[in-house]
């Protein structure tokens, strides 16, 4: 079967299972659990659009979930289903920032494309960080200074609580054709952006803004 399941979908039904292991552990009345289980599984059903009768009998089983194992063995089984980040290399990264001379690009070896919905990384001897995402139906490349901090603050991206910096772009208007600078507060560290990202709408509005 095709993946169908994106790393923010997945992220939110990991986040599910985990409202059940504490339902289990906190609550002893059957009814309320059953309750729970019901509104668990509407949730994650709700996240896709006419999914078919295989699919949601790959999801089905989330309303099982009575502890970690449980909860680690389905995330485990529903990981092959989850669609990969476009790929993208060294050379492809050059032509989506075709001015920076010296692009430091990520360590590839370490990067599961499943885990993201995004590709982000820093390079903090310029004090910047680069920002791959697909944007109006292709790969966009956005590059910003990033002032990394020890911070404590809610992610303009995974609206998560978190280390976070504060990341300056620079856009172009259609209109007058002048630059635009725009700050955001987000993770200093993408890949735990990516992990905590659990609606891809915060993603989506952030590039719109970082764009216009």
């Amino acid at each position: 079967m095709e993946p169908f399941i994106r790393n923010d979908q997945y992220n939110f039904i990991a986040y599910q299972t985990q409202v059940l292991i504490n339902g289990y552990s906190t609550v002893n009345d059957l009814g309320v659990l059953q309750a729970l289980k019901g509104l668990v599984k509407d949730k994650v059903t709700n996240l896709f659009d006419g999914l078919s009768q295989a699919q949601q009998d790959i999801l089905d089983p989330i309303g099982d979930i009575s502890d970690t194992d449980h909860a680690e063995d389905l995330l485990i089984g529903l990981k092959p289903y989850v669609i990969p980040f476009p790929s993208v290399s060294d050379a492809s990264l050059k032509k989506l920032f075709p001015k920076v001379k010296k692009l430091k690009t990520p360590d590839w070896a370490n990067i599961d494309f499943r885990d993201l919905s995004y590709l982000g990384w820093n390079d903090y001897g310029q004090e910047r960080k680069y920002i791959v995402a697909e944007y109006e139906g292709k790969l966009n490349g956005f590059k910003g200074t990033f002032k990394s901090s020890s911070k404590k603050g809610i992610c303009t991206i995974c609206n998560s609580f978190g280390s976070i910096g504060f990341y300056m772009s620079e856009s172009k208007t259609s209109s007058q054709g002048t630059f635009v600078k725009k700050g955001n507060y987000i993770c200093q560290d993408s890949d735990e952006c990516n992990e905590k990202l659990k609606d891809k709408e915060k993603l989506d509005d952030f590039i719109q803004r970082i764009n216009h």
